[in-house]
């Protein structure tokens, strides 16, 4: 089934009803349909599996069909919800409106309608969360080129997509993994086509310091960018550079809401993510942001290797979902890695 499926969420007690919604649903509308048998538990529901639409019943034992309704317009304003209830008159079709209801069904269903009505809140419900998220300003940090886009270069042309801020903070030039200004031209070209902005320091590669100077540096585009989403090496990584990066960050970053640590080639078998962020849209793209870090594909840096990268990126949907996968480890978080847009919602 499509990874743009529509996700719905039908919440009814009678068991027979619900599966012959579900069925109607992914026949007929291509949906994928989760069930819930009453309001308390369709509450959980909509937090894991983040519908497009919740059709919901009426009367059910705990909290009911309007008290959901009620609940969800408090917590999650944007989905569209659909009532159903095999009683017609007029006070509950007036109590469902006052609620909110996007659409109001009566039992025996008409399934035309069904269809109908579902089809166009999928895409009203989209609309109206395209239109209430919150851009994010993004930052990306590595101790030298390339190891952001290695990283996290799916994820990043997701933000891109979705039209968020991205700035890429590189440490160092790399000078001991090649020649300096190739690295730092290459540096550029991958920014820029991901419209990035690029912030390039000369630490000395290999020498990188976890503390002080490095904390400074970091702190001071923190204050003129104010990031919302950082990213930035694992402290599980055989590379010292890398340990050094990851310890100023956590540091300098302190005050950000959401942080989280990519994988590298020389991340450990401590490296354990528990965040798993589909990329399957992007990973076309992630390649072709490696493509610009020639000088490294000439020194034989096997990692850089599309065939490679896919692998990776295939290895991890084993946790995350669809064909491809960059994981992080979550530091903290308080904002979505890659934003409401509908680009990469299906991340676990």
């Amino acid at each position: 089934m499509s990874e743009d499926a529509p996700r719905i969420l039908v919440v009814d007690d009678d068991h027979d009803v619900a599966l012959l919604v579900k069925s109607v649903l992914e026949r007929r509308a291509g949906c994928i349909v989760d069930l819930a048998e009453d309001g308390r538990s369709a509450i959980d529901r909509v937090a894991e599996v983040r519908p497009d639409v919740v059709v919901t019943d009426i009367e059910m034992p705990g909290l009911s069909g309007l008290e959901l309704l009620a609940e969800l317009r408090r917590t999650i304003p944007t989905v569209p919800v659909i009532v159903m209830t095999a009683h017609v008159s007029v006070e509950y079709a007036v109590s469902a409106l006052r609620a909110q209801a996007d659409e109001f069904l009566t039992k025996p269903l008409d399934n035309a309608r069904l269809v109908e009505a579902v089809t166009r809140l999928v895409e009203e419900g989209r609309r109206r969360r395209e239109e209430a998220r919150t851009t994010e300003v993004v930052l990306a940090i590595g101790a030298h080129p390339d190891d952001v886009e290695i990283g996290v270069g799916g994820i990043l042309a997701a933000h891109a997509a979705a039209g968020d801020a991205i700035t890429i903070l590189t440490l160092s030039r790399g000078a001991r993994g090649g020649d300096a200004d190739s690295r730092q031209n290459e540096s550029l070209a991958a920014a820029e086509r991901i419209g990035a902005r690029l912030f390039l320091k000369d630490l000395v590669d290999t020498e990188i310091s976890g503390g002080g100077s490095t904390v400074r540096l970091i702190e001071e585009v923190v204050r003129e960018i104010h990031p919302t989403i950082v990213y930035t090496h694992s402290p599980h990584d055989r590379h010292q550079d890398h340990r050094a990066v990851s310890e100023a960050t956590i540091v300098a970053t302190r005050r950000v809401g959401t942080v989280a640590c990519y994988q590298s080639p020389s991340s450990t078998i401590d490296y354990r993510p528990t965040r798993f962020v589909r990329i399957d849209r992007f990973l076309d793209e992630k390649l072709r942001l490696l493509e610009c870090f020639q000088s490294q594909a000439a020194a034989s840096r096997d990692y850089l290797a599309p065939e490679f990268v896919t692998a990776t990126a295939r290895y991890w949907s084993r946790f995350g979902g669809g064909d491809a996968v960059e994981p992080l480890e979550v530091v903290r978080e308080t904002a979505e890695f890659v934003g409401a847009h509908e680009l990469t919602r299906r991340e676990s």
